[in-house]
């Protein structure tokens, strides 16, 4: 019997693997491409490039089927393993089964509600660390300035170590294991890992350097004198598996250390960024977010404690991530044949939701292209289905870190909103690209304001990609 396909395009192979070998000159963007495809194919696209058959899932309830109707029915692919293991190893990014399952149970307790004091207390000194530092008037790109600071924070809060002096190398060598990374996702025609090209070369280097700045770490914390520390290395030093005793070997401890150490804190930078990105753009929603702020800490440092009274801070930042959700994606794998919103998927296949789309989806987000923080009001819950909006992912597999990375977020917000504005520079582009995560293509270069800086500022920012996050009477001609 002939098996019935969803809609879809017909992608050449030859031409693909062409555009790739000429990628510098033809660049290929992922975030255009899967975004048209949710809106001109139906709730399943369908394509196929060579051997590789990819199922794209533009709707929430076939999202939810897969993430937590039928997850044992699905792994982490191949792709996914391959692209993120010659760095992560066996971490929970790429680990499936008996593995993963008793790597989260010893993860987990690092991330319980009762050690979010500790690290926002850690959160709200580095950032008042990185303001105090600013001046009004100079210019930063703000996109180092984020990361360093996400890092600083993720590796003192999960690590209990102070990489300051380290963080613009370490931030070097994210970057050039993120780029090896979304290579080899994105490629048709994978050049192997031991070819020496430039970017395995780069790649081999950085992770040597970060292997050993990791070992170090694990060294200093087993001299110790100080066994438990309240941080995720202790806790993994420590965790036993109750039921049948299994510590984590030095190896598992390494990979995920290592998967922590990169996705948390590259994900909030960017969610960081772009939502400074997006209130440069929008001053009637950074009015009002100063407004809040002004009201609610009347000058001194957010706490932990004043994150519930801080609501439109919370919505800024929901919004901006759904529109630059940090993670464009996910991807699985069937282990067997499974049926997809009527259609037969064979076992093998790529089955993917991207993020990306279905946030600017206008059944469940009506004027999608438009920076709205009041979508995420009172009710939003209720009124936007269950698996619509998935800056985290979902089911079993949900991000194991997204209370730390929305406590981290709305702090970081806080802290810097209530003391400096952050203006667009004039005559660049913004383009987002997709790294991994959703990056700014060449960074974005912005001047520090004080709060009482004026609103009438005027510049004039190229903007290149899918949205044009548009707010009443701040739409710009690009």
């Amino acid at each position: 019997m002939r098996r019935t396909y969803p809609p879809g395009p017909k992608v050449n192979f030859l031409l693909a693997v062409i555009s790739q070998l000429a990628s510098r000159w033809l660049p290929f963007d992922p975030l255009e491409f899967n975004l048209t495809l949710a809106r001109d194919f139906g709730d399943v696209a369908y394509y196929q490039i060579g051997p590789l058959r990819v199922y794209q899932l533009n709707h929430p309830d076939l999202a939810r089927q897969i993430l937590v109707e039928q997850p044992e029915k699905f792994h982490k692919p191949r792709l996914i393993k391959n692209a993120f293991r010659p760095f992560a190893g066996n971490g929970l990014l790429t680990s499936d089964g008996a593995l993963w399952k008793q790597q989260r149970k010893l993860i987990q307790p690092a991330f319980h509600q009762r050690h979010l004091s500790t690290y926002a207390d850690v959160m709200i000194a580095h950032t008042q660390r990185m303001v105090d530092g600013w001046r009004d008037g100079e210019v930063r790109e703000i996109s180092s300035e984020m990361t360093k600071l996400t890092l600083g924070i993720v590796v003192k809060s999960l690590f209990g170590a102070d990489v300051s002096r380290q963080a613009d190398e370490v931030g070097t060598l994210m970057a050039a294991v993120l780029d090896a990374a979304n290579q080899r996702l994105n490629s048709v025609v994978r050049v192997p890992d031991w070819v020496p090209t430039a970017r395995n070369l780069r790649e081999w280097r950085a992770v040597r350097k970060l292997d050993v700045i990791l070992d170090e770490m694990i060294r200093a914390r087993r001299q110790s004198s100080d066994a438990d520390s309240g941080d995720l290395l202790s806790a993994l030093l420590t965790a036993v598996d109750a039921d049948d005793g299994t510590r984590m070997t030095d190896r598992q401890l390494r990979d995920e250390m290592m998967t922590l150490f990169m996705a948390g804190h590259e994900t909030t930078a960017m969610a960081l960024v772009w939502t400074w990105y997006l209130l440069a753009r929008h001053r009637e929603v950074a009015a009002r977010l100063a407004g809040e702020l002004q009201q609610a800490l009347r000058g001194r440092a957010p706490t932990l404690a004043d994150l519930p009274r801080l609501p439109y801070t919370e919505m800024v930042v929901r919004e901006a991530m759904r529109l630059y959700p940090p993670a464009p994606g996910f991807t699985r794998e069937p282990i067997e044949d499974v049926t997809i919103g009527g259609y037969e998927v064979p076992k093998g296949s790529l089955v993917t939701v991207i993020t990306w789309a279905l946030h600017r989806d206008p059944r469940f987000f009506p004027d999608p292209e438009r920076f709205d923080p009041e979508r995420f009001g009172p009710g939003w819950e209720e009124r936007v289905p269950r698996f619509a909006y998935l800056p985290f992912g979902g089911g079993p597999r949900v991000c194991i870190g997204n209370g730390f990375a929305m406590m981290e977020a709305r702090l970081i917000v806080a802290a810097v909103a209530q003391r400096y504005r952050l203006q667009l520079e004039s005559d660049q582009e913004v383009v987002p690209i997709q790294l991994v995560t959703v990056r700014p293509k060449d960074g974005i270069r912005m001047r520090i304001r004080g709060p009482d800086a004026g609103s009438s500022d005027v510049f004039q920012t190229t903007w290149r990609g899918a949205d044009r996050e548009r707010s009443g009477s701040n739409r710009e001609s690009m």
